[in-house]
C-alpha cells in the first residue's frame, strides 16, 4: 500500500515538473520570438508532395460531393449554383446509370461464357441517357462471321464490304440496300469522291480546298481534328487526302456508321453529342460540325458542346 501510495506521489511530482518545464520553454520560446526575427525553415520536398495530396483529394471530393455552406456570421445558407450542378450531369462516364436501372439489369443479362447478345440499340439508349455501361466481363464479343481479310487503303473504295458488318439488328442487310434506300448517307464512298466538300452546294458552304487556302494565308497548319457526327466519316476522308488527320464521332442509329467509317481506314469515335469529347485541351486545330449539330439540340446541351469544342481548339484552330 505504501509503495503504491510513494509511486503515484513520484508520478504526480514528475507530471508537475514537466508542466512546469513546459511552460518554461514555452515563455522563453515566446520571448525570444518577440526579440529576435523568426527564421524561415526549409519544409522537406516529401511534407510538399503529402500536402499536395491531401489538397488534390479534398478538391476532388469537394468536387464530386458538393456540400452546403452555412456562415456563422450571417446565419445565411449558401448553395452551389444550379446551372453549375447541371452542367455537371451531363454525362460523365457511367454518372446516369442508376436513373436507369431497367435498362442496365437488360444490358447485364445474358448468359455467361457464350456469345454477348448483339444489342446496339440497347448500348445506345444508355449512352444518350449518360450511362456508359462496363464492358461485359463473362461474355465473349461478337465478330463478323466472315470478316474481309485485308481492306482498301483507300478512303474512297468502290465498294464496302458487307461481310464486316453484322446485320442481324438492321432493316437492309447489305451496304447497296442502305445506299439504294439513303443515297445521300455517305455508304457509297465512291460516289463522293469528286463531288463531297468539294464544290458550294448552299451560300454557307466551305469547300475544302478554300479552307486550306484561308488556312494557309493565316499561317496556320492543320494537322489534327474532330468531325462531330461526322456519320461514315467522308469529311475526315475527304481529309486524309490531304495528309490530315480527322476522328469522327458516330451513332449507329438505324445503320452500321461505325463500321463503314471504320472500313474506310477512319476512326469512329462511338460517343453522343452531350459528352465531353475525350481529348485533351488545346491539341485540335479544326472542329467541324455535321447536320447532327442543329437546332433540335436543347439549348444547354447546345452551349456545353460549344464550350467543350473551345476546349479543344488550340490557339489559331
Amino acid at each position: 500500500m505504501g509503495f503504491s501510495m510513494g509511486l503515484n506521489l513520484v508520478l504526480l511530482l514528475a507530471m508537475v515538473a514537466t508542466n512546469i518545464l513546459s511552460l518554461y520553454h514555452l515563455s522563453s520560446t515566446t520571448y525570444q520570438s518577440q526579440t529576435k526575427p523568426p527564421t524561415q525553415q526549409q519544409v522537406p520536398d516529401y511534407l510538399i508532395h503529402q500536402l499536395q495530396t491531401i489538397r488534390a483529394t479534398i478538391n476532388h471530393l469537394t468536387r464530386h460531393h458538393p456540400s452546403t455552406t452555412i456562415d456563422t456570421n450571417s446565419k445565411t445558407t449558401t448553395t452551389i449554383p444550379q446551372d453549375l450542378l447541371l452542367y455537371s450531369r451531363l454525362s460523365p462516364i457511367a454518372s446516369s446509370c442508376h436513373n436507369h436501372p431497367d435498362l442496365l439489369h437488360n444490358y447485364m443479362s445474358y448468359t455467361p461464357f457464350t456469345l454477348c447478345p448483339h444489342d446496339t440499340d440497347l448500348q445506345e439508349t444508355l449512352i444518350l441517357h449518360g450511362c456508359h455501361p462496363l464492358p461485359r466481363r463473362r461474355c465473349f464479343s461478337r465478330t463478323p462471321s466472315k470478316p474481309s481479310s485485308s481492306l482498301s487503303s483507300n478512303p474512297f473504295p468502290s465498294s464496302l464490304p458487307d461481310s464486316n458488318v453484322i446485320w442481324s439488328k438492321y432493316n437492309c442487310k447489305s451496304f447497296s440496300c442502305l445506299v439504294q434506300k439513303s443515297p445521300n448517307l455517305g455508304f457509297d464512298p465512291a460516289s463522293e469522291k469528286s463531288s463531297s466538300f468539294l464544290a458550294f452546294k448552299s451560300e454557307l458552304d466551305l469547300p475544302v480546298t478554300q479552307f486550306l487556302d484561308l488556312a494557309k494565308a493565316a499561317n496556320s497548319v492543320i494537322r489534327l481534328g474532330i468531325d462531330v457526327g461526322g456519320a461514315t466519316g467522308s469529311f475526315a476522308a475527304r481529309m486524309k487526302l490531304y495528309n490530315i488527320t480527322i476522328l469522327t464521332t458516330t451513332m449507329n442509329l438505324g445503320a452500321p456508321y461505325s463500321e463503314a467509317a471504320a472500313l474506310r481506314g477512319l476512326v469512329p469515335l462511338h460517343v453522343p453529342l452531350q459528352q465531353r469529347l475525350p481529348l485533351f485541351d488545346g491539341v485540335l486545330d479544326v472542329v467541324r460540325c455535321g447536320h447532327a449539330v442543329n437546332r433540335w439540340i436543347p439549348v444547354i446541351m447546345m452551349e456545353f458542346l460549344f464550350y467543350d469544342v473551345d476546349r479543344v481548339l488550340r490557339g489559331g484552330g
